[in-house]
């Protein structure tokens, strides 16, 4: 009963609060509305986005969406979830960090027509800069599916090690698929740009 009590206090006392909105040179990182349902339910009804995530399933709909957007946006989460926008305040996709078992998790997915244009790599700079800032000396726990060379070099980019390898079950591929595990130390972080 106390080490639950106690694990209780613990994970009230390393929450960042709402999540904010942070702005960087062509995008807008703001909290969630349930108007971006339909933006949602587009990307990640592309297998090609879906099947680079653990949890998302496929097919991926609006219904999907909207009950994922139920809790992102109750304020009763312990993390955030960033949603990535153009200036035009067009939802591309998602940051966000999740506390699960005892460790706080960064995920993150990019509409398909926006891959290979940097978006995800300033994306995840800026919110880990802001979220270190709200939380400094957390780790931050990732991975990507073994397939996913590009999601690793975003992590990498940003300050990510590589910690070990294992397999996890993707829900939209119904298969275990070789997972690379990465941690962000404190101290490690980049946010300054690199040459790709």
């Amino acid at each position: 009963m106390n080490a639950m009590h106690n694990h209780r206090q613990e994970t009230h006392i390393a929450a960042p609060g709402p999540c904010p909105t942070v702005t960087t040179a062509r995008l807008t990182l703001r909290p969630h509305r349930m108007s971006d349902a339909d933006a949602i339910a587009r990307s990640l009804g592309d297998f090609e986005v879906s099947r680079m995530l653990a949890r998302a399933p496929a097919p991926y709909d609006r219904q999907d969406a909207a009950e994922w957007l139920s809790g992102a946006t109750s304020g009763l989460e312990e993390g955030w979830a960033f949603a990535i926008t153009t200036g035009d305040d067009e939802h591309i996709g998602c940051v966000a960090f999740e506390w699960r078992g005892d460790a706080w998790h960064l995920g993150y997915w990019l509409n398909r027509s926006h891959w290979r244009q940097g978006y995800m790599t300033e994306a995840v700079r800026a919110a880990t800069a802001r979220f270190l800032t709200r939380m400094p000396g957390t780790e931050i726990h990732s991975g990507v599916f073994a397939d996913n060379p590009a999601s690793l070099r975003v992590q990498k980019k940003t300050g990510f090690r590589i910690t070990g390898c294992s397999d996890l079950y993707c829900v939209a591929r119904g298969a275990m698929v070789p997972h690379i595990e990465t941690r962000l130390e404190p101290g490690d972080f980049r946010p300054a740009a690199s040459r790709q």
